[in-house]
Formats: structure tokens, C-alpha cells, sequence
């Protein structure tokens, strides 16, 4: 399955993400071009809103935080993430999400 802002491969999601720090609520914002927009309250400083970003998605998805990994934007606001062992509801909830 490939949608313009994330796909599956070898059993894992990949997506992209554009991160928003320091905000006053965390949230998923929706689509923002070809990426999912998530809002975070961390500041970006020492790594910090990474942690915080990964300890977000696995509560709202549900997903151990060891199955998710940031692949690359380490240091920016555009990310691409891997989660590893999707559930079935968070593909559901991407999709649903659209790609339009």
C-alpha cells in the first residue's frame, strides 16, 4: 500500500511527518502537502521533542514505543518515520486520514 505520505514495506509503516514544537496541545493535525502534520508541546532542543514525538505516537497509536523509529530529520521539522508490527487500526486510522 502506498499513499503520497506513507507506505508499507517489509511489514512496516513509513511516513512523513512534519513536526510542529512547542505548541500548545499535542495533536495530529491531518495531511499538510505530503506529510501527516503533528503538533507536539516539547521544545526542539537536545533531542528532546524526538523522544517526546515517539512517546506521543505510541500513546495516540497504541504502539510500543520500540517499533518506532525515526528514520531521518532528525534535527528539522520534516521526519520519516518507521513503525514496525502495525496494527491493523492504525492503517485503518491512516487511511481514513485520506490521500486527497
Amino acid at each position: 500500500m502506498q499513499v503520497a505520505w506513507f507506505e508499507e514495506r517489509n511489514g512496516c509503516l513509513i511516513l512523513n511527518l512534519r513536526v510542529v514544537p512547542r505548541a500548545s496541545k499535542d495533536a495530529i493535525q491531518g495531511r499538510l502537502g505530503d506529510a501527516l502534520k503533528v503538533r507536539i508541546q516539547a521544545p526542539p532542543v537536545e533531542g528532546k521533542a524526538n523522544a517526546y514525538l515517539v512517546k506521543f505516537l505510541s500513546k495516540h497509536w497504541k504502539v510500543p514505543r520500540r517499533d518506532i523509529k525515526i528514520l531521518s530529520g532528525g534535527t528539522g521539522r520534516n521526519k520519516r518515520i518507521s513503525i514496525s508490527n502495525p496494527p491493523d487500526e492504525l492503517r485503518k486510522a491512516l487511511l481514513a486520514i485520506g490521500d486527497g
